[in-house]
């Protein structure tokens, strides 16, 4: 029998990486003949990084920047062989960074994600692939556009700080010193989100609560990406506030497409073509699968989505484990997933749920009730 293990982050608890490494274990353990191809899979967000660099050669470069208050911290970043950089936004400008008391994205900025393509460019990179999953901002990019070299200035010529509070104040862009490598790298942008840049549907309202705005700074917000838009349409070069993927990350996606002429695509699909993952999935015989909360979102272009879509081709058998099932199984039946497991077997509450020895604990022995299952289907 030979199974494939594409299992995404349960995030805030356990790596694609270790979740992996768990279940080979397990099913080795119970089901000693099994041929187990290991393949972590990340959908843009957290585990990007891992997952690639497992299925290429590259490395993992740790490097001092500024998290969303500008405080020194350290990040990662991928960078592979052929001098692909492997990017998560969040690794320098995520929301995780912040307690919830420093939630505000008045206050927080992209200048650390700015600092990591800087360290990558000076590394020799000129292809990029970022993922914008987890931020804490709503800067519109001009943290990390400042990091690179771009300067941003009131009325009265003087500099303002790269956060989402300056938006309104901005009457002057120089470029003068926007790093010049820029005009020959690429930038792949893995993200979800096809919200506008401003509006009721844009950045601030959809994502802007659960940054930690009030009603008051959303609105303040709101009326700052729109200004920058104006200032850029009107001094810089056209753009279009309402392109699919300009309100991801706070605005950061505005900024990638139009001051770095990047390409968005949801983060699943490029992750499925960088790796091949149909042609690694075609010839095996399960598919064991999951992510930390599988919900109504998980069958719009997630991951499961994705898998389940390889599983329907290919007739593959799909299995997969979640923390929390909170949606209708007949949904998930219907694009490929064949069955569901919650790794939680008794009542706990959210902080036990997201402790990494307990996931741990929780994905050995649901996996291995599957593996004594199999081996006892396997005698009939």
């Amino acid at each position: 029998m030979k199974i494939l293990i594409a299992i995404d982050s349960f995030k805030g608890s356990i790596s694609s990486l270790e979740s992996t490494r768990i279940i080979h274990n397990k099913i080795i353990e119970v089901l000693p003949e099994t041929s187990i191809i290991d393949q972590p899979i990340a959908d843009g967000g957290e585990g990007t990084v891992d997952c690639l660099l497992s299925s290429f050669e590259g490395k993992k470069i740790y490097v001092k920047v500024h998290d969303p208050l500008m405080r020194e911290t350290e990040a990662f970043y991928g960078l592979l062989e052929d001098k692909t950089a492997i990017i998560e936004m969040a690794q320098a400008s995520g929301l995780t960074l912040l307690s919830d008391s420093e939630k505000n994205p008045l206050y927080t900025t992209t200048y650390g994600t700015g600092e990591l393509i800087k360290d990558a460019l000076d590394k020799g990179a000129r292809n990029f692939i970022i993922g914008l999953g987890g931020s804490a901002t709503n800067d519109c990019g001009i943290g990390m556009l400042n990091a690179l070299g771009v300067k941003f200035l009131d009325k009265f010529k003087i500099p303002l700080k790269p956060i989402g509070k300056s938006l309104n104040l901005i009457a002057d862009i120089d470029i003068k010193n926007f790093d010049k490598r820029l005009a020959e790298t690429s930038f792949l942008i893995a993200s979800d989100v096809d919200n506008p840049l401003y509006g009721f549907n844009g950045a601030t309202y959809i994502y802007g609560k659960q940054k930690g705005a009030s009603n008051k700074d959303i609105e303040t917000l709101d009326e700052g990406l729109k200004s920058f838009h104006n200032l850029v349409n009107s001094t810089l070069f056209k753009t279009d506030p309402s392109s699919p993927g300009s309100g991801a990350a706070g605005g950061l996606g505005y900024a990638f497409k139009n001051f770095l002429n990047a390409s968005l695509k949801p983060g699943i699909d490029i992750i499925f073509e960088k790796i091949q993952l149909e042609k690694i999935a075609k010839n095996v015989d399960l598919i064991i699968t999951g992510e930390g909360r599988i919900d109504e979102q998980s069958r719009m272009g997630k991951l499961l989505s994705g898998i389940g879509k390889l599983g329907k081709k290919y007739d593959i058998p799909i299995i997969a484990l979640a923390g929390s099932l909170a949606t209708n199984s007949k949904i998930m039946h219907e694009i490929g997933i064949t069955s569901m497991f919650s790794i939680i077997d008794k009542p706990i509450n959210l902080q036990e749920a997201l402790d990494e020895e307990n996931t741990k604990k929780a994905i050995t022995s649901t996996v291995e009730e599957i593996c004594y299952l199999i081996k006892a289907l396997k005698k009939e």
